[in-house]
């Protein structure tokens, strides 16, 4: 349904009634309409006719007035009221500038007609207001807009406007007709009685002197004329003077809510720019929810914020990111699992996740008593006074709960305050999603590689492994030369894979204990060549797609003498020369049926005489610093390797 009516409106009865009908249950009557206290202090907020319908019906009960609409109205003029009416209309110096720009001000309240006025007179004019298509008005708001206009004439502490309301939607008409007519302010007045005693006192003194044989008298009179004369326009200028400065006053409080208005607006405008900057760099789930904190704690006014999400499982919400708590807090934080398999849990994050739907609570005092024991003893032991809850949900299935807290006295928190928030969270849903399910298929991907690699040493327990030592000793050297964690990642690919065209290999051949001839030495050099020729059947994208490239160059060598090419120098992928190290070394430290491993210390002498000669020395030295632990001298930062013979 549509938003017609703005808070101002609910607000005004509010303050009517905790002024007139203190009696009345006012979070009863909100709960009637489905409104929140913090709606109603927020002038962004706006409600359907069914809500307000509901708000008036229980209120009319409850008051057992069926001219409240009306009185709340007039009740805008009141001197406790009078802050929201005055922001509207004392600036305009007087009902007929404020009557001239009624659908200006109209759209500050509502959305559901057309206001249109027209000056009948000085103080008259012409009101039409017309239903816009598909509304249907009630009769206590036709009353209540009665008590507008007669406000807005009784906040220049004018007398009550005669209002003729001479054809109503409500009966048969196509819109409703007022004329209001009011009589002139006390300044206006004034200013007319000086005038006509200008003319006045002036023509008594030009008769005086005419007429008057006494010239004692000519100056009493003339003297006393103009004595009078200067006390009506001293008196006239005091009225205007208030006038103007009631007004000036009030268009300074108008900018000043205007420009904080602004300054609001453009906060948040650059808070979802950056965050739709921050989820749209990242893939891992970790990464995107401190990057939101992040954001979310350099623009928003909130003491503490943090992010749960559930386990795998969906049995409970756990502690993914946040800001602001003290070591201890975050440790029980990061400690706690909030049940969501428990039916009995009365948790605000258990509820909010569970119904999908927001909270705010600017006193966490009131729902105390609505808390399970343990939930009361965590909310004491967090300290907060007032907070936001909102469920970060992906078509209909909720992720988990992102939450903003004060632990001290702050402004009140209000639904434009839940509104931003949850205009973020489905955002961040969408980037969550997409993170997992990449985080799924990365997982996959792995648990596939791993089987193609336990494949190829399922056939000989005497490689069994060989393929995970090559990999971490890749990688290793990766981080030595401080390339980037895709390429590093591409490398790791590329070394699980790199003997798997050993599968078309025979067994007599792949397992023989002794020498190889010279053909059997062909068979097995060939696996190389069938490695890149399988890998190249896999649909390898982006930086993987080297892969099958260097997976089957990594028994080239630097002189040229490797297989299946023979490639020399830098014409050997770098991804190609690092698995070669590795593999090198894992080689001749590991079992084989034709000789046992070397010991470190003679293998990592015969790793160094190969440096330079077979071997990347660059690629070789950041192996020795990786398997040693010992750094190396050298940057590695921008890696470029210079091949020596």
């Amino acid at each position: 349904m549509d938003k017609l009516y703005n808070s101002i409106i609910i607000s005004n009865f509010l303050k009517m009634i905790k002024s007139r009908y203190s009696y009345v249950n006012t979070l009863e009557l909100l709960q009637a309409a489905d409104m929140e206290l913090y709606q109603i202090e927020d002038e962004e907020c706006w409600f359907t006719q069914d809500q307000v319908d509901r708000f008036y019906d229980k209120l009319v009960r409850m008051t057992k007035n069926p001219g409240i609409a009306r009185e709340a109205g007039l009740y805008s003029a009141s001197p406790e009221a009078l802050g929201t009416m005055k922001r509207y209309v004392m600036g305009l110096l007087g009902p007929g500038k404020v009557f001239e720009k009624v659908e200006q001000i109209a759209n500050g309240y509502t959305r559901s007609s057309r206001y249109m006025s027209r000056r009948l007179s000085r103080n008259s004019v012409e009101i039409i207001v017309t239903p816009n298509p598909g509304i249907e008005e009630r009769l206590y708001q036709c009353e209540n807009r009665i008590g507008y206009f007669e406000a807005i004439v009784r906040v220049f502490n004018y007398r009550m406007p005669r209002i003729e309301h001479t054809e109503c939607m409500l009966k048969g008409a196509p819109h409703c007709r007022y004329k209001i007519t009011w009589q002139e302010s006390p300044a206006t007045l004034l200013r007319w009685v000086r005038n006509a005693c200008f003319l006045l006192g002036g023509g008594g003194i030009g008769a005086a002197w005419l007429y008057l044989p006494e010239p004692s008298y000519k100056i009493l009179i003339s003297t006393g004329v103009l004595a009078i004369l200067l006390g009506l326009s001293l008196a006239t200028e005091f009225l205007n003077r208030r006038e103007l400065l009631g007004a000036l006053d009030n268009l300074r409080f108008s900018t000043d809510h205007l420009l904080e208005n602004i300054s609001v607006n453009y906060n948040h405008a650059l808070l979802i720019n950056e965050i739709g900057q921050t989820i749209s760099k990242q893939i891992q789930v970790d990464r995107i929810l401190g990057g939101v904190v992040e954001v979310i704690q350099k623009y928003l006014d909130f003491d503490r914020g943090l992010i749960l999400l559930t386990n795998p499982e969906g049995t409970y919400l756990e502690y993914r990111a946040g800001y602001g708590y003290s070591g201890e807090q975050l440790g029980i934080l990061k400690a706690t699992k909030f049940h969501l398999d428990n039916l009995n849990s009365r948790g605000i994050f258990v509820v909010c996740y569970r119904e999908q739907k927001p909270y705010l609570v600017n006193n966490v005092e009131e729902i105390l008593d609505n808390l399970s024991p343990h939930s009361l003893e965590f909310a004491r032991f967090m300290g907060s006074r007032s907070f936001i809850c909102c469920p970060i949900i992906y078509e209909e299935n909720c992720l988990g709960i992102l939450a903003m807290d004060n632990i001290i006295s702050k402004r009140p928190l209000l639904q434009r305050d839940l509104d931003l928030l949850m205009g973020i969270a489905p955002e961040l849903g969408i980037s969550i999603h997409n993170a997992l399910m990449i985080e799924t298929q990365h997982r996959q991907f792995q648990s596939v590689l791993q089987a193609l690699a336990a494949s190829i040493d399922a056939r000989d327990v005497l490689t069994a492994g060989h393929s995970d030592r090559v990999t971490a000793y890749a990688v290793g050297i990766c981080r030595e030369l401080g390339l980037s964690r895709e390429y590093t990642e591409m490398i790791r690919v590329a070394s699980q894979l790199h003997d798997y065209g050993k599968i078309g290999i025979r067994d007599s051949v792949l397992k023989k204990p002794g020498p190889l001839s010279p053909r059997e030495r062909e068979e097995i050099k060939a696996h190389a060549e069938k490695t890149e020729q399988i890998l190249k059947k896999i649909n390898f994208e982006g930086i993987y797609r080297e892969v099958p490239i260097i997976a089957g160059a990594h028994h080239e060598w630097i002189d040229g003498s490797g297989y299946p090419r023979g490639l020399k120098g830098e014409e050997i992928p770098l991804g190609a020369r690092i698995i070669a190290v590795a593999d090198f070394f894992e080689a001749i430290t590991a079992k084989r049926h034709y000789r046992d491993p070397m010991s470190f210390d003679h293998a990592m002498e015969i790793l160094k005489e190969e440096s330079g000669r077979h071997l990347d020395p660059l690629v070789v030295e950041a192996f020795i610093a990786h398997i040693t632990g010992v750094r190396r001298l050298t940057p590695l930062g921008g890696f470029s390797p210079i091949i020596t013979n």
